[in-house]
């Protein structure tokens, strides 16, 4: 590991908290009617009508009022601009979206918990167009007439897989749910026990099989399974095997387990199907990009597998999806199924999907044009090189409370994909100072002021220090256009941290 460099600033903390204004009582507060009459709101309710604008006027002086009551109002924020100000405020934080854009310096790429996977170009521009006005979601333009909103992908994903057929849902979950469904309902379904995973939020296989009408049958151990335990589990009620990727655990050590091409060839000859889910399952060989490998459709269906089902916004780079390749005869069992109706795919996914997909057809330029891919492949060297530069402006904007260093790291690919491979990667270091006495509440405030900006930004909290991994940071001037407003809530919290430390203690 390289020496750190660091940057440490000295300058003093901003000035002590004002001084205790005069309170003011819940009369002195106006009627609604009279604050939706000061001439400032005009705007207001010109802009956004009188429904809105009076509703926010309403909650914002009842609030107020508790204030007076519990004694906790100053004078001047019943001052008329001062209600005003917290009007507009209200208006705005009403009409502010929920689901918003961050800036992810976790070190996970694919990450659960912000978006997954990042929409490629080509895949924003297509489905803006395809929603500015109507689209052939179901519409054959051949023939003149309804059309099937599988063809949209299905081609593609027969080119790219080598499968037969395909079809599509809203996500990997519901591939599982709808594939086990349709091949199997008041059947029973032959898994491994060592495969029985639960993925995120209590995604369980035993429970999606229950959920799917099917019975478990689990053969083998948790570490070792073997041919004979398919075989001998096999009887007249069966009507599918399985096979699981486990995704985001793995297993070392004295372990055994039955691959897909052994698996079909039990399967097939009892004139069963077999169906694989490959989980976050990658249409391109990553060992070629320099990564850790992973399996594919195009092998787990050349090994024999008659469905394989995986997600569309893990590796594969693209929206929420779930996918199912295989047999013609098994896909049009699963196309039939009522419950494929409830699970389709709705025009907004399907269209990022289909233009996702076709990036695949030029494997060359993949690495450039697939987000997903490029911020796996950056180089660390690369990520480094950036923590250099931006270490000057990051050190300035939260000094003199806390010290910055560029520091080596290893972060992951994530969502259940490699869960013991790590990607060497670079960024910075935040430590407190004044020791590690108050370091956890000081590392705190710094992650709520970082996540407070405009555009938040996520790092992780690790060893005494908020570390920023940034490797999937590929405009550094959104994150450098923030550090102002940093330096401005971190000086803020301290003031808030001395008053606190410095007022005289209740009797």
């Amino acid at each position: 590991m390289r020496p750190a460099e660091s940057v440490v600033d000295g300058s003093k903390a901003p000035g002590d908290a004002k001084q205790a204004e005069p309170r003011a009582e819940p009369k002195d507060l106006p009627a609604v009617d009279r604050l939706l009459r000061e001439p400032e709101v005009a705007a207001l309710l010109h802009e956004h009508g009188h429904t809105l604008v009076a509703g926010e006027a309403r909650a914002l002086l009842e609030a107020r009022r508790g204030e007076a009551v519990a004694g906790r109002l100053a004078a001047s924020e019943v001052a008329p601009a001062a209600l005003v100000r917290a009007l507009r405020q209200a208006v705005a934080h009403r009409l502010a979206p929920n689901l918003r854009a961050v800036i992810n310096l976790t070190g996970t790429v694919i990450h659960t918990n912000l978006g997954r996977a990042l929409l490629a170009d080509a895949a924003m521009q297509h489905l803006l167009a395809m929603m500015a006005g109507p689209n052939n979601l179901e519409y054959d333009l051949a023939g003149g007439g309804r059309g099937d909103r599988d063809s949209i992908v299905e081609e593609l994903l027969t080119t790219l897989t080598g499968a037969e057929a395909a079809t599509v849902v809203n996500n990997n979950a519901a591939a599982v749910l709808l594939t086990i469904a349709a091949l199997a309902r008041e059947k029973e379904v032959i898994v491994s026990r060592g495969e029985l995973v639960e993925i995120g939020g209590a995604f369980r296989m035993p429970d999606v099989m229950a959920a799917a009408g099917a019975k478990l049958v689990e053969v083998g151990t948790t570490n070792r399974t073997h041919p004979h335990d398919y075989e001998r589990a096999i009887g007249e009620r069966t009507a599918l095997l399985m096979k699981v990727h486990t995704s985001n655990y793995a297993i070392q050590g004295f372990t055994s387990a039955v691959d897909e091409a052994e698996l079909a060839r039990i399967a097939h000859a009892k004139g069963l199907p077999l169906a694989t889910d490959l989980g976050s399952g990658s249409l391109v060989d990553l060992a070629a990009h320099g990564l850790p490998r992973e399996p594919t459709p195009q092998e787990k269906l050349a090994a024999g597998c008659d469905v394989v089902t995986f997600s569309g916004d893990k590796l594969l780079g693209g929206p929420q999806a779930g996918l199912i390749v295989g047999s013609k005869a098994a896909i049009a069992r699963i196309r039939k199924f009522p419950l494929k109706r409830a699970l389709r795919m709705s025009k907004l996914p399907l269209a990022a999907l289909e233009a996702t997909l076709r990036l695949y057809l030029r494997p060359e330029r993949l690495a450039r044009d697939l987000p997903t891919l490029r911020l796996l492949t950056r180089q660390a060297s690369d990520i480094r090189t950036l923590a250099t530069q931006l270490l000057p402006e990051v050190a300035s904007a939260v000094a003199p409370r806390f010290a910055v260093e560029v520091v080596d790291l290893l972060g992951q690919i994530g969502s259940g994909s490699l869960p013991v491979e790590q990607l060497p990667s670079a960024g910075l270091a935040l430590s407190p100072l004044g020791g590690k006495k108050g370091a956890g509440r000081a590392l705190d405030e710094l992650a709520t002021a970082l996540r407070g900006l405009p555009l938040p930004v996520i790092g992780r909290i690790a060893d005494d220090r908020l570390l920023l991994d940034l490797r999937c940071l590929e405009d550094a001037r959104a994150f450098t256009a923030q550090l102002p407003a940093l330096a401005s809530a971190l000086g803020a919290a301290g003031v808030a941290t001395k008053g606190l430390a410095e007022s005289p203690r209740q009797a």
